[in-house]
């Protein structure tokens, strides 16, 4: 539970702005569910929702939107999982349900870079960056690393680059929190893996060269040399030496489903 001094919706970025630096006290409202979880005094809860936030618009460059969008908003978008291979139908479909991710926003899932996180793991694997209030652009994977601020993310740019992306993940239950997530990325110049939920932020991890023509020992190789040199933890829901093999087994599954090799499921 948690306790809220003033509310205040915000007539503008600037208005939003300048409260939010008052103190860490003083918070961005999303979708308000992340936040509820925690215990803490809010002196001012700051609303973005008059701000025009709640879209996701395209031109022949790039997807913007607005750190207001919904989770389910996302998920149904034809043209993103049109050009990014259902990337973000598949990487929300397991967050709770459709009524949750109707109030999740995409600004409340990729500001706080949680190391659970399905949505981080899906845009590290596109060409994605940020767009801060004070910041500026910056690429989702440079920010991934950064600390915590009292900046406010205002959009996420996707640049159409022609790449496709396959997200797998595994729970141990149909809703639970992921006890791995990844992401594959087949671009013009080769693969690129996400792995998130290791139970540490999400990192982007470059395997070795891999060439057409794809056979299950290529796959399976590549798999492993990506999974045996990223850094895993444990928690309770699953160890180090457990997540390195379930790296294995997904980033294999991503790279058969992004090079049409079935032969090897």
């Amino acid at each position: 539970m948690y306790t809220i001094k003033n509310y205040v919706t915000a007539d503008s970025l600037e208005q939003a702005a300048a409260l939010r630096q008052k103190g860490r006290n003083n918070v961005i409202i999303g979708g308000n569910l992340w936040l509820k979880m925690g215990h803490r005094s809010i002196q001012n809860a700051i609303d973005l929702s008059r701000l025009q936030l709640d879209m996701i618009e395209e031109d022949d460059r790039e997807f913007h939107i607005g750190c207001m969008v919904t989770l389910r908003q996302l998920e149904v978008h034809e043209g993103l999982n049109r050009t990014f291979g259902n990337v973000f139908k598949e990487a929300v479909r397991h967050i709770v349900g459709v009524q949750f991710r109707n109030l999740a926003t995409v600004g409340g899932s990729i500001f706080p870079r949680f190391g659970f996180s399905d949505v981080l793991t899906a845009f590290m694997a596109c060409a994605s960056e940020v767009e801060l209030y004070r910041g500026g652009r910056i690429p989702v994977r440079t920010f991934a690393g950064m600390p915590l601020d009292d900046d406010i993310l205002t959009h996420i740019h996707i640049k159409k680059d022609g790449r496709k992306v396959c997200y797998q993940s595994y729970r141990i239950t149909e809703t639970d929190f992921p006890a791995l997530t990844c992401a594959v990325a087949r671009t013009e110049n080769g693969f690129e893996t996400v792995l998130g939920a290791r139970p540490k932020r999400a990192v982007c991890t470059a395997g070795p060269a891999l060439e057409a023509p794809f056979d299950g020992e290529k796959l399976q190789a590549y798999a492993r040399a990506v999974a045996d040199q990223t850094e895993f933890g444990s928690n309770m829901r699953g160890s180090a030496a457990y997540r390195r093999e379930l790296a294995a087994v997904l980033i294999r599954r991503a790279l058969e489903e992004l090079t049409e090799d079935k032969t090897c499921r």
